[in-house]
């Protein structure tokens, strides 16, 4: 049979093997502490970063909301089918953005190209968008042009709607 072994031991009669010592502990402790900072500061980064891409996102659709109505709605119908003249437009609700209002004035380009009638075809419009964040009243402002014409709309109406019963009457005019 053999002999067990023994641990060898300090001169104190500690065994040397039997654990870890402060020292040891306080720097594993240490790396672990800036470890854990680092990824909590790369979570932070990343949420940061989510949230500045979410509101640029919000943005570009609230805008390209902005443009849309724009068409729709800056250059009224006339009587006689034509596009009127541009309608001031103050703290509209952007469609499909509840808290945000527009505001937009209009003003001809008179150098550039005319409609049949002889009025300006092409406007600036500068826009001001408007809402409150954290209290604060905030806003940001962009300019566009826009031609003078009849809304999309009224011209997709126009094309498919009266172009049916344009058919309609040429067929019951047909039929004896």
């Amino acid at each position: 049979m053999r002999p067990l072994r023994t641990h060898p031991r300090t001169s104190r009669g500690h065994d040397r093997s039997s654990g870890f010592t402060l020292l040891e502990v306080m720097l594993a402790m240490g790396i672990l502490t800036m470890g854990a900072t680092a990824i909590l500061g790369l979570l932070t980064f990343g949420a940061a970063v989510t949230r500045a891409a979410e509101l640029r996102s919000s943005g570009a659709a609230a805008t390209d909301a902005v443009l849309a109505d724009l068409e729709e709605h800056l250059f009224p119908m006339e009587e006689d089918g034509t596009a009127g003249e541009p309608a001031p437009i103050v703290d509209r609700p952007v469609p499909g953005s509840p808290g945000i209002l527009y505001s937009a004035t209009s003003q001809a380009i008179l150098e550039g190209a005319r409609t049949s009638t002889g009025q300006p075809l092409e406007y600036r419009v500068d826009v001001t968008l408007a809402w409150r964040a954290g209290g604060v009243q905030r806003g940001r402002t962009f300019t566009t042009l826009l031609l003078r014409q009849i809304p999309f709309g009224e011209r997709m109406r126009r094309l498919f709607v009266e172009d049916e019963d344009e058919q309609h009457r040429i067929q019951n005019v047909r039929q004896p």
